[in-house]
């Protein structure tokens, strides 16, 4: 261990360890526990997010050798959020809290406070993170009051209030079994004292593995104060250990976030059916009905209604549009007063300007879509260009793939696209063209003509079919 840089002696840097070296056995899954998908986000990268915010001097991550993926997918993320590197610590043997701290603290410098997190536990606050790093003391430890401790390790305290013991629930006596006060596993303490402590970790337990709240009593027999803040909320240290708790937690994570919006004027017909596994931001007057999901980041303008069954993935909804039942858009930006759907797919690339209406079944990719434009249903447009004013019938389609590249169609102002046409690009429809209904078109439109590319009709009278 070596002296940090640049550090005052009176002023003790902090660094923080995050425990993730978990399988997650119960999980049955073969993604690491600390990888598993929380409202669109993995368990650490919820973790992680927070700890930038926090700023420590340095992060150090433990992980089992299944958490390679989480090496490489959050190294670069956490660098464009925060200054520091992770140090990411391989613990090859999973032989309880203690050893996994003890994989990390000789990459700990001396004289800090170190702060350990534990991986299953991502929705921890920035303030109670604070409010525990902020005091003065060799160790301090996050408990929580739970109206139902049964399992977990009770808080045993002394008259004075500091912490005594933690006494797991098989060893707890009746009496004890009373305290509604659990331990989270989070705590901070002096690194110089982790030093001394850790190698006295004992293995003989039921678990048969070094556990890290055995330090509470190490620190008590050596007169150290561990002092205690109680977390306000239970949710922020919910711990994951199944698929039953992983959905549970997402469960009351969505219905807290829509809580929180109804607050601000957002009107979510029911919140128990709301998914949000990004950030949604709303402006006023807002209405967003049952079954909808949000991913990524999603920013909805002011009178903008959202109907049931709608999926948005990072896009933005201008002022006033209204996005009707069981929509897909995906990395779009719709202008104001438009019109989606029902049942319309806008896939990335996608610009609307203002008052365009795409309307039920019709898809739309890699476009740009002028003011006042209409797809009113039943149609597909890619790699196209379409101006102002523009009317595209049911049915047309722009075939923009010859098996080899993408080509692009312009379709200028005011143009009249009849029903059952198909594009061929690279195509240009002039402005205030026409082109008839069942058209096949290969060729470019000149502005205000009309254009016919389809066979003659013939009649075959006194027809008698075969038999």
């Amino acid at each position: 261990m070596t002296d940090p840089s640049n550090s005052s002696p009176d002023v003790r840097p902090l660094e923080v360890c995050v425990l993730a070296a978990g399988m997650g056995t119960r999980m049955r899954s073969s993604v690491p526990k600390a990888m598993q998908p929380l409202c669109g986000k993995p368990l650490l990268g919820h973790l992680l997010d927070t700890i930038a915010r926090l700023d420590p001097s340095r992060v150090h991550v433990v992980i089992g050798p299944e958490g390679v993926a989480a090496k490489q997918q959050f190294s670069e993320q956490f660098q464009e959020h925060s200054p520091q590197n992770i140090n990411w610590v391989m613990q090859h043997e999973r032989r309880g809290t203690g050893h996994a701290v003890a994989q990390a603290i000789g990459d700990v410098h001396e004289n800090t406070r170190l702060l350990i997190l534990v991986g299953d536990a991502p929705l921890i606050s920035l303030a109670t993170l604070q409010a525990l790093t902020a005091d003065a003391g060799d160790f301090s430890l996050l408990t929580v009051m739970v109206d139902d401790p049964t399992g977990y390790g009770r808080i045993i305290r002394d008259e004075a209030g500091q912490v005594r013991a933690i006494i797991e629930h098989r060893d707890t006596t009746s009496d004890q079994r009373m305290i509604p006060e659990i331990n989270t596993g989070i705590m901070c303490v002096d690194s110089n004292r982790l030093v001394s402590w850790l190698p006295q970790l004992r293995d003989d337990n039921d678990q048969g593995e070094l556990l890290l709240t055995d330090i509470v009593a190490l620190a008590h027999a050596d007169n150290v104060a561990v002092s205690a803040v109680v977390s306000p909320d239970p949710l922020e240290v919910t711990g994951v250990n199944s698929m039953n708790q992983l959905v549970a937690l997402e469960r009351a994570l969505c219905t807290r976030l829509a809580e929180q919006l109804q607050r601000e004027g957002v009107y979510i017909a029911d919140p128990a059916r709301f998914d949000c596994r990004g950030t949604l931001t709303c402006g006023r007057d807002v209405r967003i009905d049952c079954n909808t999901i949000f991913e990524g980041h999603v920013v909805l303008g002011d009178g903008v209604s959202i109907g049931a069954g709608a999926v948005i993935r990072n896009s933005t909804i201008g002022d006033g549009c209204t996005i009707k039942a069981y929509c897909v858009i995906d990395e779009c930006s719709i202008g104001a007063n438009s019109q989606i759907g029902p049942f319309a797919r806008l896939r990335p690339g996608t610009i609307l300007a203002q008052s365009v209406l795409i309307g039920n079944f019709v898809e739309v990719k890699n476009s740009h879509v002028g003011t006042g434009s209409k797809a009113s249903h039943l149609s597909y447009l890619g790699d196209a260009t379409l101006g102002e004013g523009v009317n595209v019938g049911a049915g047309t389609i722009t075939c923009n793939y010859d098996g080899v590249a993408k080509h692009q169609t312009h379709i200028d102002d005011a143009a009249f696209i009849g029903s059952n046409t198909a594009l061929v690009a690279p195509v240009k429809v002039g402005a205030s063209a026409t082109v008839a209904a069942g058209s096949t078109i290969t060729r470019d439109v000149e502005a205000g003509s009309l254009a016919l590319g389809r066979s003659r009709q013939r009649n075959v009278p006194n027809w008698k079919a075969r038999k």
